[in-house]
């Protein structure tokens, strides 16, 4: 994918940020590709209020992959604390999944958070369902940290849970 344009998003990018976000995670367009959670959750995985806060705070931002005028990617990146980052709401267009963007993505967080905060660790959370997911970031490094973060199991702002064993492993990595 070497016509892919990364940037930080803006304002006027929410409304494909949002669709896109659900395209990667929700719903039966999601099946598309490897990354879906539509077995585990209903509802929505993020909103249009969700994503401005992200872009109007300081400590967080998401950046976005573009080929042309098409928005076919995402991360969120965050800071955690002194010299740790942290990143989310990977999101590459179902049908172009498994061909590197999302990879490349990664790194482009990394160099980000490092840039930007100094970061020198990095931090995800994954449900321990998707354990094709896991074995992904395994293969870029990430190691769970024998941590475990709640569902928020009530606010339907993170879905509806289709489950009721739903709960997050914390996976970290250096940042050479």
């Amino acid at each position: 994918m070497t016509d892919v344009a990364i940037r930080e998003a803006a304002t006027a990018d929410i409304p494909a940020l949002h669709a896109l976000i659900e395209s990667a995670y929700r719903g039966e367009a999601s099946r598309a590709g490897w990354t879906t959670e539509a077995d585990l959750l209903d509802g929505q995985r993020t909103d249009a209020d969700d994503l401005t806060d992200i872009l109007a705070d300081p400590e967080q931002a998401l950046l976005t992959a573009w080929r042309g005028d098409n928005l076919i990617g995402c991360v969120l990146i965050a800071r955690r604390g002194e010299g740790l980052g942290y990143f989310g709401m990977l999101s590459v267009l179902p049908t172009l999944q498994a061909a590197g963007l999302g990879r490349r993505l990664v790194e482009a967080a990394h160099d980000e958070m490092r840039r930007r905060w100094s970061a020198k660790r990095v931090r995800i959370s994954v449900l321990p369902q998707r354990d094709t997911l896991i074995a992904w970031y395994e293969r870029l490094g990430y190691r769970p940290t024998g941590e475990t973060l709640p569902f928020p199991y009530g606010d339907p702002r993170f879905g509806l849970p289709k489950r009721d064993d739903l709960y997050f492993v914390v996976m970290e990595r250096p940042l050479d």
